[in-house]
């Protein structure tokens, strides 16, 4: 979905959001209340300037609105896979805005996620899946990484992975796998306003994701495993 549509969906026509290039900031006002709202499109690749410059508005939130909601809306290709980038220390540009979003979490914000478009690899692991919860509309792509990569890195045959991914979750692309996996809390359908009210008074502030996972049997091993190192901690 454009991310226009969705805005005006959300808030109506006068969504105070604007779009500079692929960075989305504004103010918008939502049941009466301000929330402010940032994120990516036109697939965006995140590099150092848009890492630091979504760092930029989530730490300008903390600081000037201690509390108000923040939405981080998602579409990106992954990080910018680029020399000039990777010489400016783009991995630490990225540390920087998880950490923003972390810190934002800790200080009483609560921090929702919304994949409207596409997320992909770092640049989905450095926001949505940072947040209190990450939601996602239907029609939404996720995915780590495709299968032929998935195929070069780990030395297994391709053939192989594509049949396990017709079987399990960890091994698929798509909303509905990261949902049964837990990395998605669910899909916003119908009424979108409804969703994020639900997702603003509801939305879990501890990390869920492993249990949820495990219930929903798209991820069956993790909550155990986490547990059992905790209980040996």
């Amino acid at each position: 979905m454009n991310w226009n549509t969705l805005a005006i969906q959300l808030f109506g026509p006068a969504h105070g959001i604007t779009a500079e290039g692929d960075f989305l900031q504004g103010t918008a006002t939502f049941d009466g209340q301000p929330l402010a709202v940032l994120g990516t499109t036109n697939h965006a690749p995140i590099g150092v300037q848009l890492a630091l410059a979504q760092a930029r508005v989530v730490l300008d939130t903390i600081a000037r609105h201690p509390g108000r909601p923040i939405l981080l809306l998602i579409d990106t290709q992954g990080q910018q896979l680029r020399r000039r980038d990777e010489l400016l220390g783009i991995n630490r540009a990225m540390a920087h805005l998880g950490m923003a979003i972390d810190l934002a979490r800790r200080s009483g914000h609560r921090v929702l996620g919304l994949v409207y478009d596409q997320a992909l690899s770092g640049g989905f692991i450095t926001s949505g899946l940072i947040a209190d919860a990450c939601y996602a509309l239907p029609e939404a792509e996720i995915r780590v990484m495709r299968i032929p990569a998935m195929a070069r890195v780990t030395k297994l045959p391709e053939e192989m992975l594509t049949a396990l991914s017709q079987s399990n979750p960890v091994f698929a692309p798509g909303v509905g796998n990261y949902v049964a996996m837990g990395g998605v809390q669910a899909l916003w359908q119908g009424d979108l306003p409804a969703a994020l009210r639900e997702a603003l008074a509801h939305a879990p502030t501890q990390d869920r994701r492993a249990m949820d996972g495990a219930a929903r049997g798209g991820r069956k091993m993790s909550a155990a495993v986490v547990q059992r190192v905790l209980d040996a901690a």
